[in-house]
């Protein structure tokens, strides 16, 4: 019954005052909606690259030039040879598939449109060993790949950029470092962001690569190479086997350590979650300064409220109210200017999350950003306890005022 007391008092209380408490809880709103929005974007986005890494499939292993764990000095280059040992089922019955990538960046052109973007030079397997779709044509052949073919597979946003559509431009001639090359497919949309958008991507034969963008003097190297185990559950046998080939085809004695790296998905998984949580609980921790910033004006706005209601204090003290019935009526008031300010404040971080994901949408990403339960009950628990905590002093400060002293007080 006190606590239902308290709550009608506390509401007519803020009701007199009704501007102030609405200043008092803006700052709480800002800073619930700036915490609610932070984290469902940073969740939207951990989402969109594990989906992103996931998409190029779980049982894929990567093999990089050099070992920055051992600190090993002049790597020896990744090269086609070591593409071909590892393609040995004999010597590694569990690695399915092996495609060699060489990675740059160049120039496109279509007509008077340009833009500059990432191109890959791969084998005929690539499309096999990555997942890769296509939504329209085909990816090019392995005799393509021998006779130094100039065509090319694009991303249906490079396409739509240069021709401004995303379909029906198979057989257009488009130009690479100045050299004129046949679309012969597009892949199939993605979504990426701004460090990495696969639907930008162009796809070229290995050997036309090496010759006519790179024009490399060792056509052996490569920048990476992709291995494609038999299944998921054999990627650990398949990274054995791929590092006893390596190791050999690289001379690599028993005191020397590995020239190379071996990642797997889940090593990249592990990684892109750790990024984007250090970086979501960052951009949350500068938010939450804000809902401190309105917690402090809770603690201002109770303390005026005091000092402007002590002969209503002095009043309530003489006719029997004890310090506990004080406490609580200006707690609850401060509770409720911090959970109203709150639910408000889910409410503008939604509506935050939303525009930032149609913003997303419209530049092509793929962020949905994801509002959970657990976010929501934890902006709402903690905006009560900013409330209960910076009302704390002005309750306190209340309750111990001395009748005689709050009577006389003009």
């Amino acid at each position: 019954m006190k606590f239902l007391q308290a709550l009608k008092e506390a509401i007519a209380s803020l009701s007199a005052n009704k501007t102030r408490s609405l200043l008092t809880v803006l700052g709480i709103v800002i800073g619930v909606g700036a915490v609610i929005g932070v984290l469902s974007i940073g969740q939207g986005a951990e989402a969109s690259i594990i989906g992103q890494i996931e998409s190029i499939g779980t049982n894929v292993i990567y093999v990089y030039r050099g070992n920055s764990a051992k600190n090993v000095t002049n790597p020896r280059n990744l090269t086609l040879t070591d593409a071909d040992a590892l393609s040995n089922r004999v010597r590694a019955p569990h690695i399915l598939n092996v495609a060699s990538v060489l990675f740059g960046q160049t120039s496109v052109r279509f007509g008077d449109e340009s833009t500059q973007t990432s191109i890959m030079g791969v084998a005929e397997n690539y499309a096999e060993v990555t997942d890769l779709d296509l939504s329209e044509g085909s990816f090019f052949t392995e005799s393509n790949v021998t006779s130094r073919s100039s065509v090319v597979v694009i991303g249906p946003e490079l396409a739509e950029r240069l021709t401004g559509r995303r379909t029906g431009i198979i057989g257009t001639t488009v130009h690479i470092n100045n050299y004129p090359f046949r679309v012969v497919g597009i892949t199939t949309a993605k979504g990426g962001s701004q460090f990495s958008n696969p639907d930008l991507d162009v796809y070229i034969p290995i050997t036309t690569m090496q010759m006519r963008v790179q024009r490399q003097s060792d056509t052996n190297a490569v920048d990476f190479l992709l291995i494609q185990a038999q299944d998921s559950q054999s990627i650990d046998l398949a990274i054995q086997e791929a590092k006893s080939i390596l190791r050999t085809t690289h001379r690599l004695t028993s005191r020397q350590p590995d020239d190379f790296t071996l990642t797997n998905q889940e090593d990249i998984l592990s990684i892109a979650n750790s990024i984007t949580k250090v970086l979501t609980i960052f951009l949350a921790g500068i938010a939450a300064i804000s809902l401190l910033v309105g917690g402090i004006g809770i603690m201002n706005i109770m303390l005026v409220s005091v000092t402007e209601r002590t002969r209503e204090i002095g009043l309530r003290k003489a006719l029997g109210a004890r310090k506990f019935d004080i406490q609580l009526q200006f707690l609850t008031e401060s509770a409720m200017l911090s959970v109203f300010g709150g639910l408000i404040g889910i409410g503008l971080g939604w509506l935050l999350g939303k525009i930032v994901g149609l913003i997303a949408a419209n530049s092509g990403t793929p962020l949905i950003p994801e509002i959970s339960l657990k976010s929501v009950l934890l902006a709402t628990l903690f905006s009560l306890a900013v409330g209960l905590f910076f009302g704390w002093y002005p309750a306190l400060r209340a309750a111990n005022l001395e009748p005689v002293v709050a009577l006389r007080y003009e």
